[in-house]
């Protein structure tokens, strides 16, 4: 596996695992799984309405699928499903080459351009924004 898929901004992020854990009494929740690479992604999420207002994550799996997962609890507060796709869109974009690493609130996306070239390792990086939108697409609104 080539070097630059594993910068130093990759092993930040990892290391820094932001909302990694737990949430007591999630609103919301969902897991997903990668076949071909045994990851798997669990995201759990308290929500007022459809807005998040708390995110934990559980990932096993690589350094790319952990610092993705670490750069949605970096911004996940305050999201609703639509901020997410927009997110999704932009990443998904930038991986097939038809657009820029992302600027502005998700401009740190950029450290995964390297993962660009490597196709087998794309769905690692996009694994917890699906786990994420499965979970805010399964939220039950409070009655």
């Amino acid at each position: 596996m080539s070097d630059d898929l594993y910068q130093q901004e990759i092993m930040t992020l990892v290391k820094s695992a932001i909302r990694a854990g737990k949430l007591s009494n999630p609103d919301s929740a969902a897991t997903v799984d990668n076949p071909l690479c045994g990851d798997r992604v669990t995201v759990e999420l308290k929500l007022d309405g459809e807005v998040i207002t708390d995110l934990a994550h559980k990932v096993r799996g690589c350094a790319l699928c952990q610092a993705s997962a670490s750069v949605i609890g970096s911004h996940a507060i305050g999201l609703r499903l639509a901020d997410v796709q927009g997110a999704v869109k932009a990443l998904k974009e930038m991986m097939t080459g038809s657009g820029a690493a992302p600027v502005g609130a998700w401009a740190d996306l950029g450290a995964f351009l390297p993962v660009r070239d490597h196709k087998s390792r794309q769905e690692c990086v996009r694994l917890p924004f699906s786990a994420l939108e499965k979970a805010l697409a399964g939220a039950k609104p409070k009655l």
